[in-house]
């Protein structure tokens, strides 16, 4: 550490005190001295032209965050977006391990108060045509997205959503907690690329919580991940992107965008067993003309041979199998304690009425659920329905789930629903030959899926791909 820099930073009062009137702030605190800072941000036209401090704590912090204030004082948007502890602690003359924090904490309020710059609505940057927005999570497909479009030239910028905070939640499973955000920064600055943080942490708890807890308690069973995607996360890191002159979205998705003639829809990507459509289904054409899908002819091996050639540290990271918000908890406590779905008996019964048994409550089963039902018989038996109003859930043998006709409800199409012929009614289903018959009420986006074949254990809630052939073509819920 140089005391001379330290005592620079520590007598300079010219940036030091409340935030000015319109600034965007960002706090940081708990290191383990008891240290707590403060950075705000007065930005105009994509510049901060006036950057305010405040920091209480020891001598390192206070100079960590006095030199935060100076070095992003008059820089752009971008530039300020690729300042790292590295870059503060340098500025210091470098700083012992022991204070390494400091300079930590610096950066993490510049970066939150950035966020919430990043989510005013602002315009952040002029408009550069070879300019993209990259999603990246702290997983290896988005930061190999993001290297290859790096490689092809494009000006790379990196956002990370901020979609949930909760002590039970496993951060480092989740894709959007802030332990997230923290990995996908230092991998945003590792690969010098500038990083934001969007917070969207009320708009997910409105939009996909909710509905999700609904849909459990009225004995559906909602996917989360398509309402996410449709409703709340792409489009909202699209209009981050046109605030930063970005002319993409990219993501680390496995799917591609193809043009039928009359304008882009979904297609599968090269490696079947990554397709991602499903989970994308709910996007509209204007989304997908702004998004660009980087590993759409890669296979999973090939993204990793990618990223460990490149040396990410993510390159072997192992992917989550949990919804984010559910990470490292069982969806039945996720319900109790954020819905107050709690245990209550009901009974377990054929469809002719016979009782067979009780259960704990009608949430924790699923449309076509085999393992865990607690009863025994000659056949497996399977979830057959739910009630929710009785709690009352129907089992029978496999035979009993078999169906060739899908109600579903809340259908958009893309194109004429005469060009529906497959659907997907799972998200690693096979597609199944099919066609649609709506109701004659016009506009009420309901109707039925012919299906060719029967098909077993069609869960409510969940989403009916329709397609054209490879073609993503409209989407309904399973009524």
């Amino acid at each position: 550490m140089n005391s001379e820099a330290i005592d620079h930073y520590l007598s300079d009062r010219s940036r030091r005190g409340t935030a000015l009137q319109g600034s965007h702030s960002g706090s940081a605190g708990g290191a383990p001295c008891g240290d707590l800072v403060r950075v705000s941000v007065l930005a105009q036209a994509g510049r901060l032209e006036r950057v305010s401090f405040d920091a209480e704590g020891c001598a390192a912090t206070a100079a960590a965050t006095a030199a935060t204030a100076e070095l992003a004082e008059g820089a752009s948007v971008l530039e300020a977006a690729r300042i790292d502890p590295e870059q503060i602690a340098s500025e210091l003359g470098g700083l012992a391990p022991s204070h390494s924090h400091a300079a930590e904490l610096a950066a993490d309020a510049l970066h939150r108060a950035l966020s919430s710059l990043a989510a005013s609505g602002a315009p952040l940057a002029d408009r550069r045509p070879d300019r993209v927005l990259v999603a990246l999570s702290g997983g290896v497909d988005s930061a190999v997205a993001a290297v290859r479009e790096r490689r092809r030239g494009a000006e790379v910028a990196a956002v990370t959503l901020k979609l949930w905070a909760d002590p039970a939640t496993d951060g480092e499973r989740s894709c959007c907690s802030p332990e997230a955000v923290l990995r996908a920064r230092r991998l945003a600055h590792s690969l010098g690329m500038p990083h934001l943080t969007l917070d969207l942490r009320n708009q997910f708890r409105e939009g996909v919580v909710s509905p999700f807890i609904e849909g459990y308690a009225d004995g559906r069973t909602p996917n989360p991940c398509v309402l996410c995607n449709g409703e709340v996360r792409i489009d909202a890191m699209i209009a981050l992107a046109d605030r930063l002159g970005a002319e993409a979205l990219v993501t680390g998705h496995y799917a591609r965008i193809a043009d039928d003639g009359e304008g882009p829809l979904l297609a599968g990507p090269a490696d079947p067993a990554k397709d991602q459509t499903y989970m994308l289904a709910g996007l509209r054409p204007a989304s997908l003309a702004r998004l660009r899908f980087p590993l759409a002819e890669l296979t999973k091996p090939e993204v990793r041979e990618i990223a460990t050639a490149a040396g990410l540290e993510v390159a072997g990271r192992a992917e989550s199998q949990d919804l984010c918000f559910l990470a490292g908890q069982g969806k039945r406590e996720f319900l109790r304690r954020h819905g107050g779905l709690t245990e209550r008996r009901g009974e377990l019964v054929e469809r002719s009425g016979r009782r067979l048994g009780t259960h704990r409550g009608h949430q924790n089963f699923t449309v076509g659920q085999r393992r865990g039902l607690g009863v025994a018989g000659s056949a497996p038996m399977y979830v057959l329905e739910k009630d929710a109003a009785s709690n009352r859930v129907v089992v029978g043998p496999r035979e009993q789930l078999r169906t060739s006709r899908v109600r579903i409800r809340g259908a958009r199409f893309h194109r004429e629903p005469s060009r529906v012929n497959s659907v997907r009614l799972r998200s690693h289903a096979p597609v199944r030959p099919c066609t649609v018959e709506l109701d004659s009420a016009a506009g009420s986006g309901e109707g039925t899926v012919l299906l060719a074949e029967p098909v077993d254990g069609v869960a409510p809630g969940q989403l009916a791909c329709l397609m054209a052939d490879d073609l993503v073509v409209g989407h309904g819920t399973i009524a």
